[in-house]
């Protein structure tokens, strides 16, 4: 069983026009099966500023070791992070950036990700520099914020070619268990 087939199933309740003898209205139930989100909302914040944790010890290094200006030693510390990433990613799962969010990179069976994997998945890190601009407009009750064009990196684009999944890492046991119950009952 992968991740990618694991299934939520959902009930959502409906409202009907008719009410019952106490006045109470009368829901309609439905199931359905959702894909199961092992991501959480809001994780590309997060990995940009733990890309910049896992920049900064290389950078320093080339910038004081080296003595390079600092244009050339983000640019040095570009595929030493990518490199380093990938060895991290394939052994721990996580890197030194993302220790400090305490998230975690697993692959489609809630594994570690393999080592080619894991490089395939860290050179494609650079596509996830590309930037989103969005026109915000705040809704109607919050008018202490400003309309405004916000930027958002879109940091899932190796993730959805790779077929990796970045999750807290209290989260990579329930994934683990749901993978093994939908396994057992799939061989039963």
């Amino acid at each position: 069983m992968k991740i990618s087939e694991l299934k939520d199933r959902r009930i959502i309740r409906r409202p009907t026009r008719q009410f019952d003898e106490f006045g109470y209205r009368i829901y309609n139930s439905f199931e359905y099966d959702f894909p199961y989100e092992a991501t959480y909302k809001g994780n590309e914040t997060e990995r940009l500023f733990a890309k910049l944790i896992d920049m900064l010890p290389f950078f320093l290094i080339f910038f004081f070791l080296f003595g390079k200006i600092a244009f050339i030693c983000f640019l040095y510390s570009i595929p030493c992070v990518i490199i380093s990433g990938a060895l991290c990613e394939w052994y721990w799962g996580t890197t030194l950036g993302k220790a400090v969010f305490k998230i975690k990179v697993i692959d489609d069976f809630g594994n570690f990700p393999s080592l080619l994997l894991s490089l395939k998945r860290n050179f494609l890190c650079l596509a996830n520099l590309l930037v989103n601009f969005i026109d915000y407009v705040p809704p109607l009750n919050h008018t202490w914020e400003k309309e405004g064009t916000q930027m958002n990196f879109r940091m899932n684009l190796n993730n959805k070619i790779c077929k990796t999944y970045i999750v807290k890492e209290n989260k990579i046991e329930e994934i683990r268990k749901l993978l093994y119950t939908q396994k057992t009952k799939v061989v039963q």
